[in-house]
């Protein structure tokens, strides 16, 4: 039997000019918990939120449907591994002063256990293990609802600080 879904999403251009005029912290802890109202679109088109923001640690949730599955009957990778990204680049994020943006560099994700709808829902948590003038280094922890570990990451991000404007 064929399933749908259908999502929406809202635009992306003034949340991310309202991330340019706070610091980092400041927007993640606005935005956590609101669901749409300030989800990115790639949150909405998967089903994730962030829902905590601290200083130097983020935490997002997603809870596994079929719609996140490959052909072999799990949660796809690709679903995990942009969970994972999230959550340290948020984490990252979390610290950086007014005006000052980061890109991931690189991400590597390992993956321990295969999730499917019956694992629960999931928590993804982001913590910096290292933060610098232009790198950081973060990681990542993902678990099912039993608290049990299904994927780790680590990431290195780019710290882009603000364009200066001479007159």
């Amino acid at each position: 039997m064929e399933r749908t879904r259908s999502f929406g999403w809202s635009d992306p251009v003034p949340v991310a000019r309202a991330a340019q005029g706070e610091s980092g912290i400041a927007f993640l802890k606005r935005i956590a918990g609101r669901g749409r109202e300030q989800a990115a679109p790639v949150a909405e088109c998967l089903g994730f939120q962030l829902v905590e923001a601290e200083l130097g640690t983020v935490v997002f949730e997603l809870t596994p449907e079929e719609y996140h599955y490959n052909p072999i009957g799990s949660v796809h990778g690709g679903v995990l591994a942009t969970l994972c990204d999230s959550a340290t680049g948020a984490a990252v994020h979390s610290l950086l002063p007014q005006g000052t943006g980061y890109t991931t560099l690189e991400i590597k994700v390992t993956f321990l256990k295969a999730v499917t709808a019956a694992s629960g829902p999931l928590r993804c948590t982001g913590t910096v293990m290292q933060f610098g003038s232009r790198v950081a280094m973060s990681q990542a922890h993902l678990v099912d609802a039993s608290g049990t570990l299904v994927a780790h990451a680590t990431s290195t991000c780019l710290i882009l600080q603000p364009r200066s404007h001479t007159t």
